[in-house]
This record gives C-alpha cells, sequence and structure tokens, in this order.
C-alpha cells in the first residue's frame, strides 16, 4: 500500500515536537503545527526560523530551501486543522487521558486512511490504540531529542496495527535520513528501556551517598565514553518525564531496578525537575540553561583534602596487558618503576610489550623518540616482588581472583617499607577483604584502572573504612600527576562504573532471549539513540562474556536483587565456550587471526 505521506500534522509544539516539524519541512513535507497554546507555536515557529538560519550560515542548505521550509510549516490551535493530513503525530504530555483524549477528537477529523501515530516513550501503544475508531492505524513513532540531529526512530506496533502503516512510516523514517528500528508495544521500548533503568540506578547510587553527583557523572563518561553522565542526563531529559516513564516500565516489568530511585519523587514534587526549572541534580545559571552554576553541594577545590605521602618509586605487579599499561602510565609520568612478574622471562615480555605501545605513539607523532627511550630506561623489569623493597607505591594488577590477590599482598605486607601505599586494580572484589590480608590495611586501597590503561582517563579510588586519610591523598595527588581523573567510591561491588554498566548490558540480553528485539537492532537503538559508543552485543563480545559474567554474579551475590541475577543466555554461551572476540565466538561470529 503506497501512502506519500506529503501532509504530516504534529501536535504538541514542544521541543521534540518542533523538532520533528523542522525534520519534515525540511524533507518537503506539508507540516500543520497544533498547539492550544500559541505561545507555543510562536515558539515553534521562531526555532525553526533560527535552526534553518544557523544551517544556511554553515552552508548546509540555500536560502531558497530555507524559505520553503519555513512556507511548509503552518501553525495551528485547533486540531481540525489536521483534517487533510495523511499521517498525525502526536508529542503532547506524556498522559493517557491527554494522548487518549487527543485521539478520540482526531478520530472525528481525519479520513479513515489517515495514520495515527503517538511519540510516547513511556505508555502502552496497544492501550492507546484501544481506544481509537481505527486502532489498525495507530502505531508508535518514537524520535529521539533532538529531533533533528539524531538518527534514531523506533516504530512500535501493537497487536492491531496493520502492516501497510508501518510499512509506510518505516519508509517516511528512511526518507527523513533517520534508521528506523520496528518493535514491539512495551513501555520504553528498546533504547529507554535501558536507558532508564541504568538512570534509575545512579539515581539511586547518588541517594545512597556511594558517590558524588560529579563522580558518578565524571565515571560514566571517561569509563564508558558516554557522551553525557547520567544525572545531568537526568536534568536534561526531565526528572518528572524520567519518573512517569520509569512508573510505566515498572507496572509492567516488576523489576526493581524500573522501580523510581525516591529522589526522583522527591525532586519532582519539589519543582526541581532539572534543566527546564533551573535546577535538579546540578543548578544550572536560569531556567532552561545549560550551563551549571556552583551550589551548596558543589565539591571544595582541590587542596582542602589531608596531605599525601611522598611518592617518587612505583611497583606494578604482573605481566600482562593491565600491568604493562600501568606501568608505561606511571613511567611517562616520570615515575621510577618496577614491573615485577613471576619469573625475569615474564617481566621482560611486559617490558617489551611498553616498548611497542611506545613505538606506535613515536610513530603517530604523539612521542618524541628522547621521550620513548626515557620512558623505558626508568622501567626495571624484575623477577619477583622482593624488588619491591624501596618502592613508595605498589601497585598490584593480577589476575581477578581473592585467594591469588590475598596470597600476593600478603607478600607485599613482607617486602614493603613501612609507610609504602599498596594499591589493588580489582575491579569487582572487596578491597577490604584483601587488605585484611596485610598487617597494615591503612595502607590499602583500591585503585582501579581501566583497559587500556594509557588511553582510558578513568581511574576509581575505592577506600575502605580502614583506609588512612593521607593514603587516600596519595592516590589523589598521584592520579592527577599521571594525567588520570580520580573519582571516589566505596568499597562494594561494581564500584561505579561496572555496577551501572553490568545490570543494563544484562538487561539488553533479557530483551533477546525474549525475541523483543534483534541484536542488530539492540546495538544500533542504543548507538543512535543513546549516544553509546559501542551497542551492548558489541560491547560484550569486546569485554568477554566470561568476564561480564563473573561481573554479573559478583553484582547478584552482593546485592541480592533478582533483577541483577545474570541472564541464561549469557551463562550458556560462556558455558559453550563462545567467550566474545577472543575465541572468535560470542553475540556474533569473528574471523579467525
Amino acid at each position: 500500500m503506497d501512502i506519500p505521506l506529503s501532509t504530516i500534522a504534529v501536535v504538541g509544539l514542544g521541543t521534540m515536537g518542533t523538532g520533528i516539524a523542522e525534520v519534515l519541512a525540511r524533507s518537503g513535507r506539508e507540516v500543520i503545527g497544533i498547539d492550544t497554546d500559541e505561545a507555543a507555536a510562536r515558539r515553534a515557529v521562531a526555532s525553526l526560523e533560527a535552526s534553518t538560519a544557523r544551517a544556511v550560515e554553515r552552508g548546509r542548505i540555500t536560502e531558497e530551501e530555507r524559505r520553503d521550509a519555513l512556507a511548509r510549516f503552518r501553525t495551528f490551535s485547533d486540531l481540525q486543522a489536521a483534517a487533510d493530513a495523511e499521517l498525525v503525530i502526536e508529542v503532547v504530555p506524556e498522559s493517557y487521558e491527554i494522548k487518549q483524549q487527543v485521539f478520540r477528537e482526531l478520530d472525528a477529523v481525519v479520513s479513515p486512511a489517515t495514520i495515527l501515530a503517538t511519540g510516547t516513550n513511556a505508555l502502552s501503544v496497544t492501550r492507546l490504540a484501544a481506544e481509537s475508531q481505527r486502532p489498525e492505524r495507530v502505531l508508535g513513532l518514537h524520535f529521539f531529542n533532538p529531533a533533528p540531529a539524531m538518527k534514531l526512530v523506533e516504530v512500535v506496533s501493537s497487536v492491531l496495527t496493520a502492516p501497510p502503516a508501518v510499512e509506510a512510516v518505516t519508509q517516511l523514517a528512511r526518507l527523513l535520513g533517520k534508521e528506523p528500528v520496528a518493535i514491539g508495544d512495551r513501555p520504553g521500548f528498546v533504547a529507554d528501556g535501558l536507558l532508564f533503568g541504568y538512570l534509575n540506578q545512579a539515581a539511586a547510587m547518588y541517594e545512597a551517598n556511594y558517590a558524588t553527583r560529579e563522580d558518578i557523572d565524571a565515571a560514566m563518561k571517561l569509563g564508558c565514553g558516554l557522551p553525557m553522565g547520567p544525572l545531568a542526563l537526568l536534568d536534561l531529559i526531565g526528572i518528572d518525564t524520567a519518573r512517569t516513564v520509569l512508573e510505566a516500565m515498572y507496572s509492567t516489568s516488576h523489576d526493581r531496578l524500573h522501580a523510581p530511585a525516591p529522589i526522583l519523587g522527591q525532586l519532582a514534587s519539589a519543582g526541581l525537575t532539572g534543566r527546564k526549572a533551573g535546577r535538579g541534580f546540578y543548578t544550572y545559571a536560569e531556567a532552561g540553561s545549560q550551563t551549571v552554576v556552583p551550589d551548596a553541594l558543589t565539591p571544595a577545590p582541590r587542596g582542602a583534602e589531608a596531605a599525601g605521602r611522598t611518592v617518587r618509586s612505583v611497583g606494578v605487579a604482573g605481566s600482562g596487558t593491565m600491568a604493562s599499561g600501568i606501568a608505561e602510565v606511571f613511567a611517562k609520568a616520570g615515575y621510577d618503576v618496577v614491573l615485577a612478574a613471576r619469573g625475569q622471562e615474564k617481566a621482560d615480555l611486559a617490558k617489551a610489550r611498553i616498548a611497542k605501545s611506545l613505538g606506535r605513539s613515536v610513530t603517530k607523532g604523539r612521542l618524541s623518540e628522547q621521550a620513548r627511550d626515557e620512558t623505558l630506561a626508568r622501567i626495571t623489569a624484575a623477577a619477583s616482588l622482593d624488588a619491591f623493597a624501596e618502592v613508595d607505591l605498589a601497585v598490584e594488577a593480577v589476575a581477578e581472583d581473592l585467594l591469588v590477590k590475598q596470597e600476593l599482598f600478603a607478600t607485599l605486607d613482607k617486602v614493603c617499607r613501612p609507610g609504602a601505599v599498596l594499591a589493588t586494580t580489582t575491579s569487582s572484589l572487596p578491597v577490604v577483604a584483601i587488605a585484611r590480608a596485610t598487617g597494615r590495611p591503612e595502607d590499602v586501597v583500591g585503585m582501579h584502572f581501566f583497559n587500556p590503561a594509557p588511553a582510558m582517563k578513568l581511574v576509581e579510588v575505592v577506600r575502605t573504612v580502614l583506609t588512612a586519610d593521607d593514603v587516600h591523598a596519595t592516590v589523589h595527588e598521584v592520579c592527577h600527576t599521571v594525567r588520570k581523573h580520580p573519582v571516589d567510591c566505596g568499597d562494594r561491588a561494581g564500584f561505579i562504573v561496572n555496577a551501572l554498566l553490568f545490570p543494563y548490558l544484562n538487561n539488553a540480553i533479557k530483551m533477546v532471549e525474549e525475541h523483543y528485539a534483534s541484536l542488530d537492532d539492540i546495538d544500533a537503538a542504543m548507538k543512535l539513540g543513546g549516544g553509546y559508543p559501542m551497542g551492548p552485543f558489541e560491547l560484550l563480545d569486546v569485554v568477554g562474556l566470561d568476564v561480564s559474567l563473573a561481573i554479573e554474579k559478583v553484582l547478584h551475590n552482593e546485592f541480592r536483587d533478582p533483577g541483577l541475577a545474570p541472564a541464561p543466555l549469557l551463562e550458556h554461551l560462556v558455558a559453550a565456550g563462545c567467550l566474545g572476540r577472543k575465541t572468535g565466538r560470542g553475540f556474533r561470529e569473528y574471523a579467525r587471526r
């Protein structure tokens, strides 16, 4: 069934409705903008005028194309204006009552062939369709904000939707230069279904005083490559909107991960709904501003904490990729480094790996040959931990096994001089349990580097209940010296990044198990709609499914939340030896090298 969809009505001219109208008008469609608030209609026209003017300045469209686009956008205050539309997209507030009223009125206005699309990201498309006189013509068309820039469009079918209507809007999305993903009807769909659970956990983490808002946001940006931290993103979305989405998700899933964190309700009830109100998790220069201003919760400038211990030399224990990467980081920053492994051959191989890494930096023009040689000269490869006798800081990067680490720290306790700081790079084990293997647990701290250590800027600084103030301060000073960004967190499973990242990955696997969406659609949705550098299944295969399963089990054992139980599909793949890229097969298959 060929539906040209050349005349389209957009009901609701807020930020999203205005963005959708702009996309349609610039694509050559006649756009009927409808909003009962005449001020909103005027703002929409002004927004389109301003955005198209910027496009002309940047050479993306001509002045004639701008005039034509503006001429195609007309605004009205009555739904009767949608009478001739072939497609109506409603983007009114997330309320069944409001949306159902719009659909009832549209039923009396538009032709029987008109497609009615809801822009909801939280409510049931099926429930909205059932209230319409033409449920087969009702579907979801979920754009992402800002609509002109974001490529993803989720096309949502209910059990009542006719395939020709889906085909028509899917074709339209492609003609608009978007990437349509066809999915079924459930709250949050794909992108928001995964995103809002993660945002909710971040809010709960902050509410529990586990980490500051700044550290949570910095950790997810620097540790995962996300364009925004979760709390800043909640402020952008609107805390009231986020709570509505989560309520809808929880009503269907009954998963505690979707039960809105109480702080979301408290902020929303107080009118602190984020940027649009001028205050949410952060405080802004004014309502609608994106400029964050200091408030009572803003951290004090560096230097207010206790003085740290002097660190001139560093010992790194281990011979793998992480150990050699950490040794490279310290040596490049000017520290004398002892790289100790189990045997001289392994230590020499680890140093050779560093030499190769530095060589690549020279080839790319990031490092001079002299700097490479000086860095290598600062690294001593040693056959045992005995070489750590005089180091000021010892950092272990060995296997993620509690007994192995405890044994190593018991040795460090005997070898290292009094006052030396002992750091573990564990990503999932209790730091205090490692510290108790020594006779000086006050000297032990977590320094969780991210792989590859030379490139990743984040270090999670994990302080136990026994860690001394000056040890904590020392690690912060060292992180700044090696040009890493330290974030503080307590000694619990997953710390910040893994505690927020892996439940999100686990939920993506559950979507596939439930046959709700394909691997490719989920990966595309999170990259195009969520700004993730990699889709969840790409990332799982890179991290390793065995590593991911181990972290999921640690999180589940620590928090005892049924929603954190590892997805059976992940366990099955690991049992079958399908561990990701390193074995040539995980969620996808890879060419053998």
